[in-house]
């Protein structure tokens, strides 16, 4: 059994590249924190940062991998920066099997 985690960013907020990638480290870390797979995932740390649409489509995601009982982290910004406290910017999900994870983010395209 392959385990992964995922992490979905929003498409639709344009963060920079230094914002994005303190954005899904806070989700990857928060999510792996309460993973059941998390001892046998850490040696690879497999992992793949997908983008969708809009919060809209991210709130749905985070809903549907908390529904198959998934390691989910919904991560909101503290606002200190480039957009206002609260802003909901990504979803980690995992580590868990792979092939659960796919069922619900296996259509979204790479970041």
């Amino acid at each position: 059994m392959e385990i992964k985690q995922v992490i979905v960013v929003r498409g639709d907020l344009k963060l920079s590249k230094g914002k994005t990638a303190a954005q899904v480290s806070h989700a990857s870390v928060t999510a792996a924190d309460s993973s059941e797979h998390k001892r046998e995932w850490m040696p690879e740390q497999k992992k793949v940062v997908l983008k969708c649409k809009d919060e809209q489509e991210l709130l749905k995601i985070f809903e549907d991998a908390k529904k198959s009982k998934l390691p989910a982290a919904l991560i909101k910004d503290a606002g200190h920066t480039e957009i206002p406290a609260g802003t909901i910017t990504c979803v980690g999900i995992g580590p868990a099997p792979e092939n659960e994870i796919n069922k619900i983010t296996g259509h979204l395209k790479l970041l």
